[in-house]
């Protein structure tokens, strides 16, 4: 609970007067020293909430004055979501402040009081701080996380500072006890402190686009001065500077965490503890602090963070990987999209993975009309990855198109993808596609080029023992069965693979056959109990790859067809595959895998591998593989809440109904019926419940 709050406050009403405050999702969880919160002032009040110490919050102020209540100020967190507010995305953290509020230097804040007396600062805490600290730069995230990144400034060993121009309305300038003159004096002294620098003044978006005046409206005509006029990362703007000049805005405080040299011509509130060149002073800060003493300060104890997903209170790291997982799921589909092909169930769900609005995504029949489309208004097309072409890519390239290919990801639901299951997970790929090794994919280019940071490794790591501990697999669907298996001959399991499909088309040049697969399981593995497991399409008759029992049995010991894939997991030494996801969820279990085509986790060091795979050329271990295909490559999204999510997240979902599978809609299983009855087959439904699509194709 924060302090200046009495024993009392836990339980007691919170006058909210602002719309905009009432609007944010989970605010409660926010201000949870209220137990209530009421919009009446003839109530009973034990405190007023206002937005601040701006103009829209005086009402607030007035009555919390009149009422002899304690004000309380909220603010957003300095890690706030991936667009502005302005947008309409809510915050995922908010400062709580019953002193004052952290950009207000004429009195003082709670922020600034705890900064002061130094007594809550443990070891602990401080060493978390240094944790999450340098995880937050490892993730270059920043308060609003829209911008891309994009190279500034060319490596050639030239001086250059950062100038921060702030818009005219920003409260944080005259909280920071400062004005237009501060600009003006900021500017002069970074031109006659480094001479032989270049200048970059970074202004705000908005200022240029004529929405907000700027504190620098004009520019001295000097050749060494650069005006920043692109939307991009902040990280990218600190990476080309040594030096940055501010008055009071958070990105002075970024730059502190990228190891800048940092003066500021205000009063911050990382300003006055001995960490930048100081302009002003501020009498009520004596102390000399530490960089990780004024993190924790501000983002461990001062901001609160709220899980949108679970709508919980929550920690910052928590928050951490879901704003970095968002980032990258937001710069890859931001702009208009234009899909391709697209059946009517899946137009039901491919919003929720491709689009920040239904006003933002297309549907169309045909290529060549989205291409069009796309061209025209300066946005991407979109297809089904098995739909591509050789002559549509090439058209879309040379039209200077973007194409993003979408797919199935590995963790994807409660049943399976053939029954119309709604997916929690699909990948965007604007390479290739994962399970095409003819061409790179964007997976394989993150497994060859990511460099892995301790705390993704930590996540991967989690993430794989709690798959193990839960026993998920990509469809989950299945039952256990009673398997007579020997325990002195090593346990191999060749699963069956639909033979069209386009992971055996393009992933297997060379052993392309169920039957040839199973043939060259026995010619490598002559003294084991092999066990095939038929695909369900195929077992069903939908899909091409049937292999009659005797002639499986001429090639293996035992053929099972109603044993989930993770009791087999379980129960087997060895895997034999073409390109099938069992091979992958076997790794997850350290289980041996030996690959007769090239799936997307072969050629990494971790498989055996009957075909070369030079491009790849890098050795992962396990949890390498798991953060690139688990964590950085799909897209996740909530099936409750139809939010963007973290794989943990979906992890928690799959997890609580893993035991209410789906099965066919009763249209679909009309469908197969009559494709039954065409075949003349007497088997009227599809496969039994314990049958699991485990490959990668649907």
């Amino acid at each position: 609970m924060a302090s200046g709050y009495s024993q009392r406050d836990i339980m007691s009403n919170l006058l909210v007067l602002s719309r905009g405050i009432r609007k944010i999702a989970h605010g409660s969880e926010f201000i949870s020293e209220f137990s209530s919160w009421v919009y009446n002032r003839s109530g009973d009040i034990d405190a007023v909430a206002g937005w601040g110490h701006k103009p829209t919050a005086d009402k607030a102020r007035r009555i919390a004055k009149q009422k002899n209540l304690p004000y309380i100020a909220l603010e957003d967190g300095f890690l706030r979501s991936v667009r502005l507010g302005r947008d309409g995305e809510q915050p995922l953290s908010l400062v709580v402040d019953p002193v004052g509020i952290y950009y207000d230097a004429r009195q003082p804040s709670q922020l600034e009081q705890w900064l002061e007396a130094g007594t809550w600062a443990d070891p602990q805490l401080i060493e978390r701080a240094r944790e999450v600290r340098q995880w937050l730069v490892t993730e270059r995230l920043s308060k609003y996380n829209h911008a891309p990144e994009k190279q500034l400034c060319p490596d050639d060993g030239k001086s250059r500072v950062l100038v921060i121009d702030q818009t005219f309305d920003d409260m944080s300038v005259t909280g920071a006890l400062s004005d237009e003159q501060s600009f003006q004096k900021m500017l002069q002294t970074a031109l006659d402190e480094n001479p032989q620098a270049d200048i970059i003044v970074k202004t705000h978006p908005d200022v240029l686009a004529g929405y907000r005046k700027g504190y620098l409206p004009t520019i001295p005509d000097d050749p060494r001065i650069r005006l920043l006029t692109d939307s991009v990362s902040p990280w990218s703007v600190l990476d080309g500077v040594s030096k940055v000049y501010t008055v009071s805005s958070l990105l002075g405080f970024e730059a502190l965490l990228a190891g800048k040299s940092v003066r500021c011509f205000g009063m911050p509130f990382y300003a006055g503890w001995g960490l930048t060149e100081d302009e002003l002073s501020c009498s009520r800060r004596n102390r000399q602090c530490t960089l990780d003493e004024v993190f924790a300060a501000a983002y461990l104890k001062y901001a609160r963070y709220v899980d949108p997903i679970r709508g919980k209170r929550c920690e910052i790291e928590d928050i951490i990987p879901l704003l970095a997982d968002r980032r990258r799921h937001f710069l890859q589909v931001r702009g208009r999209t234009f899909c391709s092909g697209v059946s009517p169930w899946k137009r039901k769900f491919l919003p929720d993975f491709l689009a920040q609005g239904k006003s933002q995504i297309g549907f169309v029949k045909s290529p060549q009309r989205a291409i069009d489309k796309a061209e025209a208004r300066q946005g991407r097309w979109v297809l089904w990855a098995s739909a591509e072409r050789d002559d549509l890519r090439e058209r879309a390239e040379e039209r200077l198109v973007p194409m993003l290919r979408v797919e199935d990801a590995f963790l994807r639901s409660v049943g399976l993808g053939s029954d119309l299951v709604r997916p929690g997970s699909l990948v965007l790929d604007d390479e290739g596609i994962y399970y095409d090794c003819s061409r790179p994919s964007r997976l394989e280019t993150l497994l060859r080029e990511t460099d892995f940071s301790k705390q993704l490794l930590e996540r991967a790591k989690k993430l794989r023992l709690e798959i193990l501990k839960q026993g998920l697999t990509k469809y989950n669907v299945g039952e256990k069965v009673v398997l007579e298996l020997p325990q002195q001959r090593t346990i191999v399991l060749v699963p069956g693979q639909v033979e069209d499909d386009a992971s055996i088309l393009r992933g297997s040049p060379q052993v392309r056959t169920n039957l040839n697969l199973l043939q060259k399981a026995r010619e490598a593995r002559p003294d084991a109990f092999i066990i095939f497991k038929p695909h369900p399409d195929v077992l069903v008759g939908n899909r091409r790859g049937a292999v009659a029992e005797e002639d499986a049995l001429n090639w293996c010991d035992q053929v099972v067809t109603d044993a989930g894939m993770h009791q087999l997991l379980a129960e087997i030494d060895e895997v034999h595959t073409m390109t099938s996801l069992t091979g992958f969820e076997a790794l997850l279990r350290g289980t041996r895998v030996s690959c007769y085509g090239l799936p997307f986790y072969a050629g990494w060091g971790l498989t055996e591998d009957l075909l070369a795979t030079p491009r790849r050329g890098r050795h992962l271990n396990l949890d390498q593989l798991v953060a690139g295909s688990l964590i950085l490559y799909p897209t996740y999204v909530d099936p409750a809440t139809r939010q963007v999510c973290t794989v943990e997240h979906f992890l928690d979902w799959l997890i609580k109904n893993k035991n209410n599978v789906q099965g066919a809609p009763w249209k679909t299983q009309l469908i197969r019926l009559f494709q039954h009855w065409r075949q003349g087959e007497r088997k009227m439904w599809p496969a039994r419940k314990g049958d699991s699509l485990d490959a990668d194709e649907r």
